[in-house]
């Protein structure tokens, strides 16, 4: 059996989690997926993965050879991009992640545009509020928010964005405004999960224990609830501007926020960066620093 198709296939069968799932993802039959899978460790004379009727785990040696054919098969797959002129000019499916709000109110409309200036190139764009595995879910680029663990990322940094506080007008004429962190132990509160914990809230002097009347696992639901009079909700400056400026929300606390975050657009370290990659890159870093930056004085006036 070939040694490439055998990582290839060892690959999809780590990364998918099931021999069933590889089989789905290859479209090959789960028996010849499951042939090859011995083949191989036949051939390396050393089980990769330890069998169990309930999941597949990967053996100390499996571990090791995954990280090698990843490497790789990232290899063949830059030299073949770079035979077939993936450098010379922008060109193919382009995969980007971005956290839902931000995905829609500023890269969809520069990803829009983007479009119409590099026809031949095609966009693909995840919005999640979670942090996205740029290698195990084929992703090219994403826009991260918030400091950058250390890893084999590359970031270029386009702007930072704050952590905010806010409620409704109609909930703070109910229950009156509060003046501290402190006080917000006494109000109901709406909690994004994915950005702070739904019973205690960090802020740069004490942490507050609060109590989530209603906790959530997207900014929209949090911005939706408190804009309905529900209660205090704290989320991201970018995501609340529109809704503070219209007069729905109103801010709270600002002089007790935490220092802002950075905003970042991150790719793989690794190899030569593709042509639809980079004309991204150039294309869209400067332009959201400048929708950011706009964004930030216009908080700085209100």
């Amino acid at each position: 059996m070939d040694r490439f198709e055998a990582m290839t296939v060892f690959v999809a069968i780590a990364e998918a989690g099931s021999l069933s799932a590889a089989a789905r993802k290859l479209e090959q039959p789960l028996a010849t997926v499951s042939r090859k899978l011995t083949l191989l460790e036949a051939q390396l004379k050393t089980r990769l993965i330890a069998r169990s009727t309930r999941r597949l785990e990967l053996t100390d040696a499996g571990r090791d050879y995954l990280e090698a054919s990843r490497q790789i098969l990232e290899q063949v797959a830059d030299a073949e991009r770079a035979a077939a002129g993936a450098y010379a000019r922008p060109h193919g499916r382009l995969v980007i992640s971005a956290p839902v709000v931000f995905g829609r109110l500023h890269l969809l409309p520069l990803i829009v545009e983007f479009l119409r200036e590099f026809p031949d190139v095609d966009v693909r764009l995840i919005q999640a509020d979670r942090v996205v595995n740029l290698l195990e879910e084929h992703v090219d680029l994403a826009l991260r928010i918030g400091e950058l663990a250390d890893s084999g990322l590359v970031a270029t940094k386009v702007g930072e964005i704050r952590r905010v506080c806010c409620a409704s007008p109609a909930y703070l004429a109910a229950y009156g405004r509060p003046s501290a962190p402190a006080d917000l132990a006494r109000h109901a509160c709406i909690s994004f999960e994915g950005l702070m914990s739904a019973s205690r809230w960090v802020f740069p002097a004490e942490t507050v224990e609060i109590r989530s009347r209603l906790a959530v696992t997207t900014a929209e639901a949090a911005i939706a609830a408190a804009e309905q009079g529900l209660g205090v909700a704290r989320v991201l400056s970018y995501q609340v501007a529109d809704a503070v400026q219209a007069g729905r929300l109103e801010r709270l606390l600002p002089e007790h926020e935490p220092a802002p975050v950075p905003v970042s657009l991150i790719y793989p370290g690794q190899g030569r960066l593709p042509m639809k990659c980079r004309a991204f890159l150039d294309y869209a870093a400067p332009r959201l620093r400048e929708r950011l930056q706009g964004q930030a004085s216009a908080e700085s006036a209100a």
